[in-house]
């Protein structure tokens, strides 16, 4: 009887202690599936941001109460302006008073003259130019010689003897490379706005001899880039006859040099950068910029601080602590350099400061994880080690690789509005014009002007684009 008791009361403390365990294995079933949920919200929200149209989706839930939108009334209104009074008035037109009243027909009296301004295009007319070129042979060699007039863009006749003019290729050029209008949308802009007809090929061709006048001065800003003591590369896709090749863009302070490639290797970097740059480099990740050995590397902070939030939305609790120390330590940097800029640190305080960061740095690293994607974010900090903080110890140094990413955001907007370039001799021409396009942007001056300029030369021969006292 005592033995059936005994094993009874065994019975019941093993079915309690498998009910305890079950409860336990359930409740971590349930948070693995939460996990589990949070994950693929997750991995679609990067699926999605990866084919993201150029009409982004919706990232977050709207807002259950959002503010109204326009200005806000009383002290939140804001800055008060207003387009400001023409200085100059080409033409002076009167609205005069009607004959009569327009409600009661009574008779008007004049009491006052007020002022209305008006900022208008004019009317758009194309301006068709004969040009009488003046035939000669010389007497002594016979060879032919032809004049020139300063506003002309091709000594061609005959068959090639009509053409379009700078200002119209020049603003053509404008609308196709700068704003990444189609071909087929320029031409029609040109012909509603001037009644200038053109066909897709037309513009091809004249983008192409645009080119051809602007390529010493591309050669230029290439040595020019070289040169810079500090510059900024990136790269994206970009299609040249259906294939993949690479828009690279190199920026500095002054100027921008874009060149499409076949590659995305430091065989293409160096094409521009040359193999012994050896000013700073300020990059992303890419291992390829790693290989310019003789250049002070600068890694751009704001990837690994990207990185660190995307590792933190998806690791689990223990895991996501070396992200969250990175980002800390990235924060504090940039804080710093906040400070030392503002003149709020002396020397001696600032270089403590760096030595701090620079050992709590290397205490994280220093340590083991057992995640695999901590492991390959420790090891790639190892690698950038010696490229995170230059920026501390060199006043003027940037911190990301903002430069390069402006650079590259108006082509990607011309990417998806037509994809790329059919020939190589198309992507080379994208490359020259929008080098210069970009880079009057950076010194804001009209690019139409330049490309005017340009054009009117007789032979191809490089401009000054950037003024030497900028330098």
């Amino acid at each position: 009887m005592e033995t059936l008791v005994e094993e009874n009361a065994r019975l019941r403390r093993e079915v309690a202690e498998l009910k305890s365990a079950n409860e336990r294995l359930e409740r971590r079933v349930q948070e693995l599936e939460h996990r589990v949920e949070e994950l693929l919200r997750a991995l679609e929200e990067a699926q999605r941001a990866g084919k993201r149209q150029a009409a982004p989706f919706s990232r977050h839930k709207l807002k259950a109460n959002p503010a109204k939108p326009g200005r806000k009334a009383g002290a939140k209104y804001g800055r008060h302006s207003r387009r400001p009074i023409p200085t100059t008035i080409e033409q002076t037109l009167d609205a005069e008073l009607p004959g009569c009243c327009p409600q009661c027909g009574g008779e008007l009296e004049e009491t006052k003259i007020d002022k209305q301004y008006q900022t208008e295009i004019p009317q758009p007319q194309v301006e068709r130019i004969e040009f009488r070129i003046h035939v000669g042979r010389c007497k002594r060699c016979g060879k032919r010689v032809q004049g020139r007039h300063p506003r002309q863009t091709s000594d061609a006749v005959g068959s090639a003897a009509s053409q379009l003019g700078a200002r119209a290729v020049a603003l053509a050029t404008e609308m196709n490379k700068g704003l990444g209008l189609s071909h087929g949308k320029t031409a029609a802009v040109l012909e509603k706005a001037f009644g200038l007809q053109i066909s897709r090929g037309g513009l091809a061709q004249a983008f192409e001899r645009a080119a051809m006048k602007a390529e010493p001065t591309y050669e230029k800003m290439v040595q020019q880039i070289r040169g810079s003591p500090s510059v900024t590369p990136d790269e994206t896709g970009w299609k040249v006859s259906g294939r993949l090749w690479w828009m690279w863009a190199f920026s500095s302070d002054q100027l921008t040099v874009y060149s499409i490639q076949p590659g995305r290797g430091f065989e293409q970097a160096s094409a521009i950068l040359g193999t012994d740059f050896d000013g700073f480099l300020v990059r992303d990740g890419w291992a390829v910029y790693r290989c310019f050995t003789q250049a002070v590397h600068q890694t751009c902070l704001a990837h690994l601080l990207r990185r660190c939030r995307e590792m933190m939305e998806v690791a689990r609790p223990g895991a996501a602590e070396l992200p969250r120390t990175v980002k800390e330590i990235l924060q504090d940097s940039l804080q710093l350099r906040d400070r030392r800029d503002r003149n709020q640190i002396g020397e001696q305080e600032l270089a403590i400061a760096c030595d701090q960061l620079e050992a709590r740095l290397d205490r994280t690293l220093n340590r083991n994880y057992r995640s695999p994607a901590n492991r390959r974010f420790a090891n790639h900090l190892r690698r950038e080690r010696d490229a995170m903080f230059p920026f501390l110890y060199c006043p003027g140094l940037d911190a990301t690789n903002y430069r390069a990413e402006q650079a590259i955001r108006p082509m990607v907007v011309t990417r998806k509005v037509w994809g790329g370039n059919r020939t190589e001799q198309g992507a080379h021409t994208q490359s020259v014009l929008v080098s210069i396009l970009q880079t009057c942007r950076q010194q804001l001056r009209p690019a139409t002007a330049f490309l005017e300029q340009l054009l009117h030369l007789s032979k191809p021969q490089a401009l000054e684009l950037i003024p030497p006292t900028t330098r």
